[in-house]
């Protein structure tokens, strides 16, 4: 068996699985996508409309797993609003080309001329009826059905580039657990470090490396928010308690739900802001969006209830208890000062919160940064300095909101390179 090269600038090397076939030489393809996810099918099947021979490697023995676990197993596939601002990038522009090329209402007709049943949630959130196996298969069938080959439990040892001889000669080969692989263009779709229980890695991100490409700095994104002690000791007194909030970090604010949880925050609104969140700064809490909070509490000045009895009619009993009980209001509204008041007044609408850190990858939908988009052309995802060489989907320094916003961009990213190859 022939090893893994490390020395070449041009080459990336990974430990060699224990198990692998012997190298074989195999055809060379017109394009071999690395990872068979949201965004590498969309390239395979976009390519192979276009006749050209596909081959779609992924190392995972059960593919799609991003999109069978989405979305609570329905996949919210797409948002009906979806729009560059949507996204976060350290090259903001870039979004805009393959968001035009290829919509969310393009994406659309593909799910309704497949007969897949859809149904839209709060904030323009599209989802399957039925299964997020149904957007798998459609892919799958899509690319089987123009001749894209997908090899899943195949494991990738090395990524070389090869001297150009001609306009149709390969220009990379790849050392794999089912022998040699060439291609005339390679898409990488590997995605990025979240949830590595179901098989996330840095391979795009050391390739890239590998090839003096730029990588922006990594994080988890879309993730819960973990709380100093005298807060999480807070929280798990109203574990479990979700409401209506608005989230704020610098100038971004998300008005969505929040729930309180063993650990701190979670919820939608607190996994928006994560994203935004930087480790060390605060965040800030309204607990009552919408509401004039200083005008609530003056409608009950003179009343003889109990602080968090007022409280109640506004929030959940638990929280309006601790809410009171956190500002020392435990009294009647007669008998609160002015000073405690205001102090709670503050707390309902502007709670600032420093987070301790977040949940980490495990727990996180998507990764923060990536390779750099300077690096690409926003047109086809091919790397300039690199011929033939794409980057698309979580693997691009492109991070979308909540709600269906990263799967758009895999689609469209995963066009783009599809009609790029």
């Amino acid at each position: 068996m022939t090893e893994p090269r490390t020395s070449a600038r041009n080459t990336l090397s990974l430990k060699t699985a224990p198990t692998l076939k012997p190298v074989r030489k195999g055809q060379s393809e017109d394009v071999i996508v690395i990872g068979a996810g949201a965004a590498g099918l969309m390239a395979a099947m976009t390519a192979a409309e276009r006749g050209k021979s596909v081959l779609v490697l992924d190392h995972a023995s059960k593919l799609c797993e991003k999109i069978r676990i989405s979305g609570g197993g329905r996949c919210n596939f797409t948002n009906i609003h979806c729009a560059p601002h949507n996204f976060l990038s350290d090259n903001p522009r870039f979004v805009r080309p393959a968001l035009k090329a290829y919509t969310q209402r393009d994406f659309l007709k593909l799910v309704e001329s497949h007969n897949i049943a859809w149904h839209e949630k709060t904030l323009g959130q599209l989802f399957c009826d039925h299964s997020a196996n149904d957007i798998i298969d459609m892919l799958l069938e899509r690319c089987s059905s123009k001749g894209a080959r997908v090899l899943g439990q195949t494991t990738i040892t090395a990524v070389r580039s090869l001297p150009v001889q001609d306009e149709n000669s390969p220009r990379f080969e790849l050392e794999t657990s089912d022998g040699l692989k060439s291609c005339r263009n390679l898409v990488v779709a590997t995605g990025g470090l979240s949830i590595p229980k179901i098989g996330a890695t840095n391979f795009g991100h050391r390739l890239a490396q590998n090839l003096n490409i730029p990588v922006t700095p990594l994080r988890p994104a879309l993730v819960p928010l973990v709380l100093q002690e005298d807060d999480k000791e807070f929280c798990k007194a109203i574990s479990g308690l979700s409401l209506p909030v608005r989230t704020s970090a610098g100038k971004q604010s998300f008005e969505e739900a929040l729930l309180f949880t063993h650990r701190g925050l979670s919820g939608p609104s607190i996994l928006q802001i994560s994203s935004y969140w930087q480790p060390g700064g605060s965040i800030r809490i309204n607990l009552l969006p919408g509401e004039d909070i200083p005008a609530l509490m003056a409608a009950d000045r003179q009343s003889k209830k109990n602080v968090s009895s007022i409280l109640s009619n506004h929030l959940p009993n638990r929280l309006a208890k601790a809410m009171a009980d956190k500002h020392s209001a435990t009294g009647s509204m007669t008998e609160t000062g002015k000073k405690t008041l205001n102090s709670l007044i503050e707390g309902l609408s502007n709670w600032q919160l420093t987070p301790a850190g977040d949940e980490g990858y495990n727990k996180a939908e998507v990764t923060l940064g990536g390779v750099d988009t300077r690096s690409l052309d926003p047109a086809t995802m091919e790397c300039r300095d690199h011929p033939g060489l794409f980057f698309i989907g979580e693997v691009t320094d492109v991070t979308g909101h909540l709600g269906g916003h990263n799967f758009q961009w895999a689609w469209s990213s995963g066009f783009a390179a599809g009609l790029g190859v």
